[in-house]
């Protein structure tokens, strides 16, 4: 189970013509509670936290959710206070089976930014509400981060084990 505590407000901006929607700090679903690490979160590029390596509980949308997407994974992601901004991609090559939707207000998309979210209060890490959307019941879904000139390729497993998970 994931914890995250406060709202904000739901508002995306579009970019660039191309550029993947930006999600902003109002957007984010509060902060995340210490538990998070503790709950196989893992920690990539040093200001992004993100979901299990396995993820076993899948939701078919039944076309009311997502559509034309078929199959839900709730899982939320973290962005250290301070950090630059985090752009998460889908693998253009999975595009038509996985989408990702963080922050509210974007839709299901291949790409997304999350904004520089200034540190206030000791806050040490920022919650997106959101998860994963398939066309299968289960998939091991790679995703690729990027701060700045460094990038990270992570696999989840959505409904089932990746090799090595």
């Amino acid at each position: 189970m994931v914890t995250v505590v406060g709202l904000g407000t739901v508002r995306s901006t579009a970019g660039a013509a191309g550029a993947p929607p930006t999600v902003t700090c109002g957007q984010s679903g509060g902060i995340l509670l210490p538990s998070w690490t503790s709950n196989g979160y893992r920690v990539v590029l040093g200001v992004v936290l993100v979901p299990p390596a396995y993820m076993p509980q899948v939701v078919a949308t039944h076309g009311k959710f997502f559509r034309p997407w078929r199959f839900w994974r709730k899982a939320g992601l973290g962005v250290r206070a301070g950090s630059p901004p985090v752009l998460v991609s889908v693998p253009r090559t999975w595009r038509g089976r996985a989408a990702i939707t963080w922050g509210g207000g974007t839709g299901t998309v291949g790409a997304l930014r999350l904004a520089a979210c200034p540190s206030s209060g000791g806050v040490a890490w920022l919650g997106y509400p959101g998860g994963f959307v398939l066309q299968a019941p289960s998939a091991c879904v790679p995703l690729v981060f990027r701060v700045g000139q460094r990038s990270a390729t992570v696999l989840f497993g959505i409904g089932r084990r990746c090799g090595g998970s």
